[in-house]
C-alpha cells in the first residue's frame, strides 16, 4: 500500500497525538532517512559491497532518550552523515555539562537543569559520564608542555575542604600563576599536598621544570620559611620577592587598635613604589628605624630591625618603576584563589582532591582576562629582555622628570 503525501501526513498527526507518539515519529524519521541515505551510497558502488544489518544508536531529545538502528554496509565504509549532527548535539550537552559544573552547580543541580530541558534520563551517573571531557580537557592542560622562560611567577596556596575518609578536613592547593615573555597571564599548575610547605613547593617547581621551564625572572611569594632555598635550588639565582601586603597584614596584628593607622601610615612610607631614586639601601634604613619607632612598644617588632630576610621585601626595588606596584604583592593570585572558593563554596565540602582540581583547572582555563596584555608590564629589561624599546624610553622619561625634581 502506497500513501500519498497528505494521507502519510494526517497519519502522522494522528501518531503524534500519542503519548511519545512524537519521539516515535522522530526515531522513524531518523532511521528512514539513514536507510535512504545508504541506499544511495551503494547504488554508486559497483565492488559488491551490500547492506549489512544494522547496530543500535541512540541520542537525546524532547524530554527522553532517542533510539534508532543505523544501517550498516558489508565493508564498513558508510557512516551516515546525520549521525554527525546528532554527535554535534551530543557534544553541545556535554559541553554545557561541563559548563555548569564548573560554574558552581553540583551533579545533581545540574541533572535537575537537564531534566527540566531534555528528561528524566539525565541521571547523576549519566551527568557525571557528561563532565568527564572537562576532566580530561583540564588533565591534559595541566600536564602541557611550558615555555622555557617566565619572567615573573607567583605562588600561594588556597585551603578547599575535602572529605578524607570519615572527616573532612582544609587541604592546600598549590598555585602558581606566571607572566609570559608577551606580558600576559597564565596558571602553570596548581597542585595538592595536605598541608603548605617549603617542601611541598620544591616539587611543585620541579614539575614546572620537567614540563619544560628552564628559567623565572623573579618569584613572588609569601612569607613561607625556607622558600627561598628550594627556589635556589630548582632554579638557581632567582631572586625572591615577598608579598608586602602579607608582611603589613602581620604587622597590624601586632599593634593595638588605635596604633593601626599611624603604623599602616609609616610602613607605606617604606614600601613605596614608583620612584626612581627610592633604592634598596634607603628602604632598608627606613624599615629599620620603623623598627626603631615601633619597637620601643612592641618587642615583637622590635626583634624584626635585623632580621636579613626581610630583605627579601624589597626585591622589587631592582626593577622598573613603572612594574613595582604589579610585583610586590600576590595580589593577583589571591583575585584568582576568590574564584576558586566561589566555584568550591557552594559544594561545601568536596568529595575528594580530583574534583578539586577540576574546578579549580577549569576556572583558570576559562580566565580570559589572562589573555590581555598588563599595560606596562614589560618595562623591565631584566625581566622582559625580548621586549621592545618604547617602554624603556617613557622609563627614562620619568626616571629624568624625578631627577629634575630632586635637583630643583
Amino acid at each position: 500500500m502506497v500513501l500519498t503525501k497528505e494521507q502519510l501526513s494526517e497519519f502522522m498527526c494522528k501518531h503524534a497525538e500519542k503519548e511519545n507518539g512524537l519521539h516515535d515519529l522522530i526515531e522513524i524519521m531518523l532511521e528512514s532517512m539513514m536507510v535512504a541515505e545508504r541506499g544511495e551510497y551503494l547504488r554508486g558502488i559497483d565492488d559488491g559491497n551490500k547492506g549489512n544489518g544494522y547496530r543500535l544508536g541512540h541520542t537525546y531529545g524532547h524530554g527522553r532518550r532517542l533510539e534508532f538502528r543505523i544501517p550498516r554496509d558489508r565493508y564498513g565504509n558508510f557512516h551516515p552523515q546525520i549521525l554527525a549532527i546528532l554527535r554535534n548535539q551530543e557534544e553541545e550537552c556535554e559541553k554545557l555539562a561541563g559548563t555548569l559544573y564548573t560554574k558552581g552547580l553540583t551533579q545533581s543541580q545540574v541533572g535537575e537543569v537537564f531534566d527540566e530541558i531534555y528528561g528524566e534520563h539525565y541521571s547523576k551517573a549519566s551527568i557525571s559520564r557528561m563532565i568527564e571531557y572537562v576532566r580530561k580537557d583540564v588533565s591534559e592542560w595541566l600536564e602541557r608542555p611550558l615555555d622555557s622562560y617566565y619572567p615573573v611567577v607567583f605562588i600561594d596556596c588556597v585551603y578547599i575542604k575535602v572529605h578524607r575518609r570519615k572527616s573532612v578536613a582544609s587541604e592546600s592547593f598549590y598555585v602558581v600563576l606566571g607572566v609570559t615573555e608577551d606580558g600576559t597571564r597564565e596558571v602553570l599548575g596548581i597542585f595538592n599536598r595536605p598541608a603548605e610547605s617549603a617542601q611541598g613547593w620544591g616539587e611543585m617547581l620541579e614539575d614546572l621544570r620537567e614540563r619544560g621551564v628552564k628559567r623565572v625572572g623573579l618569584v613572588v611569594a609569601d612569607g613561607l620559611s625556607g622558600l627561598d632555598k628550594v627556589i635556589s635550588m630548582v632554579f638557581p639565582s632567582t631572586p625572591l620577592q615577598r608579598c608586602t601586603t602579607h608582611l603589613k597584614r602581620g604587622m597590624l596584628g601586632k599593634v593595638r587598635h588605635g596604633d593601626k593607622r599611624d603604623l599602616a601610615d609609616d610602613m607605606r612610607s617604606v614600601f613605596r613604589t614608583g620612584d626612581c631614586s627610592y633604592t634598596v639601601e634607603q628602604a632598608w634604613q627606613n624599615w629599620q628605624s620603623l623598627c626603631d619607632k615601633w619597637g620601643k612598644d612592641y618587642l615583637s617588632i622590635r626583634r624584626m630591625r635585623d632580621d636579613a630576610s626581610y630583605k627579601a621585601y624589597f626585591t622589587y626595588l631592582n626593577y622598573s618603576p613603572r612594574i613595582q606596584s604589579m610585583i610586590y604583592t600576590t595580589n593577583w593570585i589571591e583575585r584568582l584563589q576568590k574564584d576558586f572558593r566561589r566555584v568550591t563554596r557552594m559544594r561545601g565540602a568536596m568529595p575528594n582532591e580530583e574534583s578539586v582540581l577540576v574546578l579549580m583547572g577549569k576556572t583558570a582555563m576559562d580566565k580570559s582576562s589572562y589573555n590581555r596584555i598588563l599595560p606596562g608590564i614589560t618595562t623591565d629589561r631584566t625581566l622582559f629582555p625580548s621586549a621592545g624599546t618604547n617602554d624603556a624610553l617613557d622609563v627614562n622619561v620619568v626616571c629624568v622628570y624625578h631627577g629634575m625634581k630632586e635637583n630643583a
